[in-house]
Parts: structure tokens; sequence; C-alpha cells
């Protein structure tokens, strides 16, 4: 066997979003296009010789067929010793677990998260850096810049190596060693978390819980550790086998889109604690009985039950969270007299904060949530952080939100996302936005003075790196907020994700709709941003 030097030109699209490069299957499938990232990145990295990568991913459509490339250039490029989730599955948070536990350079992980996957769906790439976190804007920077020169890239000719079976084999002098996908995980949360607490209460009789892994990674992890290791009744975890088109379905969870597992926990025999997760298992729902917990309410209330946990018994240094992200959980830093952090969105800008100790709990809006025992986000660990507390506590969910309510008050909280918006129009809504920005501050609407309006800029405390034109803020005196985004992890158009949030600390008003409660800035909202005029869109695609 031997390593073949191929020549290549430029693809001009290759920039990292938020969650790394994200296409259609076809995308990736012409000829040198993932080639060519991965070139890319190995040498936005520097000398790979000697090296130790993992790789994995979520198991959607072209994921093995993918990992074979990787692993073949990786030996091409010096790579020493490379692990491998078996049948190339590692969840997102696994990888992650896997890079630290390892000690490893830094690893590959292949997911387009909660994006629709199959032959005709999307799929995407990542790297993770030796801290299991991914690759901060000066590597994904390098990476782009160099995938605009490229001209050729170094590939191992060896035959595909057998994915479906534990243990070692070499690959031209590189070991790759096929690990089980779920082990080390499992270890982990073991370690975090009361099991015998947890055991105990999903064994009760009195006590039901339902899983949805929605067909995608999660499934075995779900399946290992709710049903083997902590004895919930089989069957708890529903769609747990994963598929590589996730059953067709939309692998986000959400109200709109785990409908399934929605229907049935506002059925009149609901279970008393559900929860969900997604394509790449790094996302959570939390529901319980005919109750859903907002993300930005499950960060607030997981920081501030963090005594009863294990792991985090000897308190936290601090929290943060994403901007558009509901400000319910600085309340609870307040109160514990902590550090509160507002960072754009993405997963990377927690990892500084993290590794300098300066945040323990961390969390995004957009059904994210996690801490500093990995450097993502992480479904199960969130799900297994509830039923500790549900375990502790003894109380049904929809009593432990609404006493958190009562102690901190509540955030009215929601997001409006209007999907596949052609770009053109959605940049001319954003600069519309923009050109009010300096007007707005003392502005009044609807008996609401407008305290302040910009485009967030972050510096990260931790090494004075700045990001500019992080989101539309639009703040009110009292707190009541609404922000404007562009997401960067969808593969059509763009998607505008408007954020509406509103405090309310009178405990009498603390139980109406959160729609009818918002409705003014809602409708302040699309008014601002002339939504339907500049878009045609007359109602927002999901709602959460």
């Amino acid at each position: 066997m031997a390593f073949m030097t191929v020549q290549t030109a430029p693809f001009d699209d290759q920039k990292p979003g938020t969650s790394g490069l994200r296409k259609k299957v076809k995308t990736f499938q012409q000829a040198h296009y993932l080639e060519n990232f991965v070139q890319s990145t190995f040498d936005a990295l520097g000398d790979c010789h000697g090296q130790t990568l993992v790789v994995g991913g979520d198991g959607r459509f072209y994921n093995q067929t993918a990992i074979q490339i990787i692993l073949k250039m990786a030996a091409a490029s010096g790579f020493r010793h490379v692990w491998v989730g078996q049948n190339g599955i590692l969840s997102t948070p696994a990888a992650s677990c896997v890079i630290r536990r390892y000690q490893a350079f830094g690893g590959i992980i292949l997911s387009a998260s909660h994006n629709p996957a199959g032959e005709h769906g999307d799929f995407g790439i990542k790297f993770n850096m030796a801290n299991g976190g991914p690759a901060p804007e000066s590597i994904t920077g390098a990476i782009f810049k160099n995938s605009l020169s490229i001209s050729e890239y170094q590939i191992s000719d060896s035959d595909d190596i057998n994915l479906s079976e534990t243990g070692t084999q070499n690959l031209d002098g590189m070991t790759v060693e096929v690990i089980d996908a779920v082990a080390d995980y499992a270890d982990l949360m073991a370690e975090l978390f009361d099991f015998a607490a947890i055991h105990k209460l999903l064994t009760r009789g009195d006590f039901r819980m339902r899983f949805d892994a929605m067909h995608a990674v999660t499934g075995p992890y779900a399946i290992e550790i709710l049903e083997k290791r902590l004895g919930a009744p089989e069957g708890t975890v529903i769609n747990g086998i994963p598929l590589p088109d996730f059953g067709e379905g939309h692998p986000d969870p959400n109200l709109t889109y785990a409908e399934e597992l929605v229907e049935e926990m506002f059925s009149a025999d609901a279970p008393d604690f559900g929860a969900a997760s997604d394509g790449d298992g790094d996302r959570n729902m939390i529901l319980g009985n005919n109750v859903f917990v907002t993300p930005s309410d499950s960060l607030a209330i997981l920081a501030a039950n963090a005594d009863l946990v294990p792991a985090y018994r000897g308190g936290l240094k601090g929290v943060a969270r994403s901007m558009p992200t509901s400000q319910a959980v600085d309340r609870v830093a307040a109160k514990l007299n902590i550090e509160a952090h507002e960072t754009p969105t993405g997963w990377k800008f927690f990892g500084n904060l993290l590794d300098a100790d300066r945040a323990t709990l961390c969390g995004e809006e957009s059904f994210g949530t996690g801490s500093n025992h990995i450097r993502e986000k992480d479904g199960l660990w969130a799900v297994l952080f509830w039923l500790n507390i549900l375990a502790a506590r003894d109380l049904p969910v929809v009593d432990i939100v609404e006493h958190h309510w009562q102690e901190y008050g509540r955030n009215y909280y929601t997001r409006h996302d209007y999907e596949a918006i052609p770009t053109e129009q959605a940049q001319t809504l954003m600069q519309h936005l923009e050109h009010q920005l300096a007007d707005l501050p003392g502005s009044q609407f609807d008996g609401r003075k407008v305290q302040y309006a910009d485009n967030f800029s972050y510096r990260d405390p931790v090494d004075n790196s700045v990001a500019d034109k992080q989101g539309i803020r639009i703040g009110f005196e009292g707190g009541d907020r609404i922000i404007y985004r562009l997401s960067g992890t969808g593969t059509e158009g763009a998607t505008l994700r408007v954020y509406i949030e509103s405090y309310q600390a009178d405990q009498n008003k603390q139980h109406l709709d959160t729609q009818q409660a918002l409705a003014d800035l809602i409708e302040l909202a699309e008014s601002l941003a002339m939504i339907r005029d500049l878009t045609g869109r007359t109602a927002p695609t999901v709602i959460t």
C-alpha cells in the first residue's frame, strides 16, 4: 500500500459555520469535496505526525463512507493512532468525552446535528480540539483560508477498515482502534450522577418516563444507560434504533418535530417525565406530565439545584449562556454570588470559560445544555441531571418549575424561526434593523422604553479575543428583550431566528400561555423588522 498525492482545485463554499461545515449530502459526494476540507483541516493544525485522533459521527447517510476517507487521509498525514466508534458511531458529547479521556490531539465529528438526514438530506463535519471542544475561530478561519488555495491532498490507497468489530487494525502504519461507542460515555455519566438514587426512582411502580431518541444517535446510549444500567422498563426508550435517514424524521427535539413524544406527554395518561435528544445527541428537550420546560428555564433550574448532584456539590464556579438565551440563569447566579457570562451563539465560546474554571454549567436556548465534564452540549447528561433532581426532591416536574418561578420570577420566552428565507431577503432584513439601532435607545413602544440597541459584540474574558456582529439586540428597561439572528446551521437559504423575552416577578401573572403573555412584543418584533414586508412570511416555520 502507498500514499497518493491527488491533484485538486478549491471550492469556494467551505467556510465553517458555528458547528463546522454543513451541506447537502450530494455536495459532499462531489469528487474531492470532502477530501479538500479534511486536508485543509489537517494543514490548519500544523504537523500531525505522531498525533492521535478520534473519529465518529451520528450515523446519518454517508457517515461510514466519509470515515473511511478520513482514516486514509489521516494515515497519509502521519497520524499515529485513531480511535473510531464502532460502526462509525459516536455522539457529539461521546466524541468529546473520548477525546478528553484518551488525551487525543483532537477529533473529527461527522454530523449535521438536528438537520434531516438521508441520501437527499444534510451532512456535516467539524474538528474538535484536544480539550474536546469545537475548534476556535482561529482554526476555522485557517481551514477556510486553506480551502481557497488547496491544489492537492494526500490519501492512502489501502483497503477499508472493518468498522463493525472492536479491536485494533493497521492502516499504512497507523493504528486504528475501533471502540465501543457507548462505554466510555456511560462510565462518565456514572461518575457524575447518583445512579443509585436514579435507579430507585426509575424502578418505582408509580414513576414513568419516556425518552425519544428520534431514530438518531442517542438510541444506543439511552438504552444502555436508562434501561440497562438504571433499570427503566424496556420500551422506555422509543425510536431507539439509529437509521441513516433518522426514520425520515426531523431529529430536532422541540415541540414541533418531536410530535410523538409531545402527544404522549400532553395526554390524559402522560408519563411523569419525558425527554428527547437530537441527531447527534447534544440537544435535549425536557417535559413533565402536561408541561414543557423551556431550555432557558431548564438551565436555570439545573443551576439552582446543582448541589443535589454529586459532581456539582462543591459549588458552581460560574454559569454561561448564549446571548439569545433568556436571562433566567443570571438571576440564579446572582443569588449564588457566582459569575454569569453572556457569549455569542456557538458552543466554542464556552470553551475558554470552562477551561479557565470560570463556568461550570452553560447552555443555549436552542435546546443545548452542558457542563465542564466535556466541552460540548450534552443531551443525555441534561436528562440524567433532571432525573437526579427528581429523585432527590421527589416532586413532579411542574412543581419544580413553579417553585423556581416563585423564587426567581418567570422569564417568559419564545423563539420564532423563519426557515429557508432567500439569503438576499434575510440580509436585507438585517440591514434594515441595523440602520435603526442608533435611533432606538430612548424610544417608547406600548409603554416600554428602549434601554439599548446594538449588534452584540463579545470580548472573551480569558484570551481577549473579540467576536463582532453576533446578533441584533433591542433591550427595554425592566429586562424585556427582542433579538434577531441569522442561523448558521441550515443548508438552504437562511434561517431568521427571532427571540422574545419578558420578565414577570408577580406570581399571579406567571401562569399565562407564553405566546399570549408575549403577544405585544411578538407583534413589535415583526413590525420593527418588517418580516412580512421583506420576506413575504406571514408566520414562523417553527415556534419554540
